[in-house]
C-alpha cells in the first residue's frame, strides 16, 4: 500500500465512519515498533506501523485507523481524546475501532506457574526459579513453556 492509497483510505473512513473529512496527512511510519499508529497533537497528522498492514491485513489496518481517528476528531472538538477518557472509549466503540494493537514486537514469552496456588506467570525475560517465588502465595515457581512469535 503506497501513502497516497493510505491517505484515500483514511479520508474514506473518517467520512464514513465519522461524518466528518480529514484535512491532514496520514504517512506510515517504520520507526513505529510497539504501536499501531499515532496522533501528533501538534500538527494533527497521522503515522501508521505498516507491519499492522503486512501481518494483520486490511481489517486490522481499519481497525487501527478508527482507533487513530477517534483521537484526531475529539481533541479538534475539544473532547476527551485520551485513552482514559469516557468520550474517547464510547466512540471507539461506536466505531468499531480496535483498543489495543495486535502484538507487532517479536518477544519471545516464557510461561511459569506457582507450584502453591497454580497462578500462571508470563514473562518476556527468563526467570531463576531458584531465587524468585510467586508473589501472591510465596510458592515455588515452576517453567511451563517457551513461546515464540509465529509472524
Amino acid at each position: 500500500m503506497t501513502k497516497d492509497e493510505l491517505q484515500q483510505l483514511v479520508e474514506k473512513i473518517s467520512l464514513e465512519a465519522f461524518q466528518q473529512p480529514f484535512v491532514h496527512q496520514a504517512s506510515f511510519n517504520r520507526r513505529l515498533k510497539s504501536t499501531g499508529g499515532r496522533y501528533h497533537l501538534t500538527n494533527h497528522n497521522l503515522d501508521f506501523n505498516p507491519l499492522i498492514y503486512e501481518r494483520y491485513g486490511m481489517d486490522e489496518l481499519v481497525k487501527v485507523i478508527k482507533h487513530e481517528l477517534c483521537h484526531y476528531h475529539l481533541h479538534l472538538a475539544g473532547r476527551g481524546y485520551q485513552h482514559k477518557d469516557r468520550e474517547f472509549k464510547e466512540l471507539l466503540q461506536q466505531t468499531g475501532g480496535s483498543r489495543y494493537s495486535p502484538p507487532l514486537a517479536n518477544a519471545t514469552i516464557h510461561h511459569y506457574c506457582c507450584r502453591n496456588c497454580g497462578k500462571k506467570i508470563q514473562r518476556r525475560r527468563k526467570i531463576d526459579t531458584e531465587r524468585y517465588v510467586c508473589g501472591g502465595c510465596h510458592g515455588q515457581l515452576l517453567f511451563v513453556k517457551t513461546v515464540k512469535p509465529s509472524f
